[in-house]
């Protein structure tokens, strides 16, 4: 696993951070849990499921709304054997809004579930167009 797989990079902030500031972003989650986590009492969803309820809080301080979420059912297109099992969409009014979450101290006490729970946790940020 690479770490940015799972992280932004600093190159990949600092790309972030370019996007046109006031200006909602939508964050797609595409995410491949592990079987098990390193410690093996758990499954990556297990712990992913425990992430996703703790950073709500942070959610709905950043004024962000979760658009869509879904689990994975088959790739029509694609590679099939390696399909991630969950995606979904977070509106955040701006990056800023995003980049408050995940730089709080707050939010970095729960991150490493994340981190412990996911095989690949991409994080794409979208502009809406018309």
């Amino acid at each position: 696993m690479q770490l940015t797989q799972i992280k932004p990079s600093q190159e990949q902030i600092a790309q972030l951070m370019a996007y046109p500031k006031d200006t909602p972003v939508v964050m797609v989650n595409i995410l491949k849990f592990k079987t098990k986590t390193e410690n093996g009492n758990e499954t990556g969803q297990e712990a992913y499921t425990r992430y996703y309820k703790n950073t709500q809080a942070f959610i709905g301080k950043a004024k962000a709304k979760l658009i869509w979420k879904g689990a994975v059912a088959t790739t029509a297109i694609g590679d099939f054997d390696d399909q991630p099992d969950m995606i979904f969409l977070v509106e955040y009014p701006s990056t800023n809004h995003f980049l408050g979450v995940i730089t709080s101290p707050e939010y970095q006490k729960i991150a490493n579930d994340r981190t412990i729970a996911l095989e690949y946790g991409g994080l794409i940020a979208c502009q809406t167009i018309e």
